[in-house]
């Protein structure tokens, strides 16, 4: 048991960092709050947008290459993560899942590359070693598709040019502020397209294949942003619910303390109280 003085000092130092925590909680709360908005409003034009593409793909006679699988000879990673830690495992997750899925399916490093959001996924990959070919860091709180319009056209843009052959995307999916999910998805080539029934007719000018040519690259472009804003969510929970739980731990620690405080100041008094007896019955 440490001393008086001590005890009080961590007492009162716990306080201190029990006030920012929860201040961040507070923080990370407000900013979820519209992060959560944005990212369930960019969905009603995900699904429209998918629908019209596959009525595009599927009255056309013609394959856009975009389409098209082909032998598999380089991998391109697009990897959502956070600029700061402090939101638990978010970004430990995220890496951990990339770094399994290159274990599993390529023998070398020559084999991949990397677009990056967030500096936490950057630093892990490039500190060993891998090639990445762009990367975005100091994204806003509530990012717009200007902030990643140059990464994501460059990773559709490289695919088209067949630097690589297939590009897979890694992101957090946001179900609620406790339910966040690693999650894989196929971007390119999209040869997965939902086929979801619809009562829309559409006629096409000037014809389907120029529009197609126009639509996909956004269509895969749309899909990174709109991963991107679950990410966000994601992030701003995963910081929300840390917070919380480190402000809750320290609230029991302040707890045991002044416990811890309250028996050395007892046993102190006690101990003065029993001296002074002492001294007393030594004098008579």
């Amino acid at each position: 048991m440490g001393s008086l003085r001590e005890i009080e000092n961590r007492i009162n130092s716990t306080k201190k960092t029990s006030q920012i925590t929860r201040a961040m909680q507070m923080v990370s709360a407000s900013k979820l709050t519209r992060a959560e908005l944005a990212a369930k409003s960019f969905v009603p034009y995900m699904d429209k947008i998918q629908e019209v593409t596959h009525a595009i793909a599927a009255g056309t006679s013609e394959e856009h290459p975009m389409l098209v699988s082909r032998p598999v000879k380089k991998t391109a990673y697009v990897v959502i993560t956070a600029d700061r830690g402090l939101c638990g495992g978010y970004n430990s997750n995220i890496i951990r899942s990339v770094s399994n899925a290159i274990a599993k399916r390529h023998k070398s490093k020559d084999e991949v590359v990397l677009f990056t959001i967030g500096r936490k996924g950057y630093e892990f990959f490039a500190n060993r070693g891998y090639e990445i070919v762009d990367n975005v860091i100091g994204l806003s709180d509530h990012p717009t598709f200007v902030e990643v319009k140059d990464i994501a056209q460059k990773a559709v843009a490289m695919f088209a040019d067949g630097t690589y052959d297939e590009v897979y995307m890694y992101y957090t999916h946001y179900i609620n502020v406790i339910s966040k999910e690693v999650t894989e998805q196929k971007v390119l080539p999209l040869t997965d397209i939902a086929q979801k029934e619809s009562n829309s007719s559409y006629e096409f000018e000037p014809s389907a294949e120029a529009i197609l040519e126009v639509l996909l690259p956004q269509y895969a472009e749309s899909l990174i942003f709109g991963a991107l804003l679950e990410s966000k969510a994601s992030e701003h929970a995963s910081s929300m619910t840390a917070m919380q739980s480190a402000t809750d731990n320290a609230g029991e620690l302040i707890d045991s303390l002044t416990l811890q405080f309250n028996r050395a100041r007892q046993a102190a008094i006690t101990q003065e109280i029993t001296e002074i007896i002492g001294g007393v019955a030594a004098l008579e």
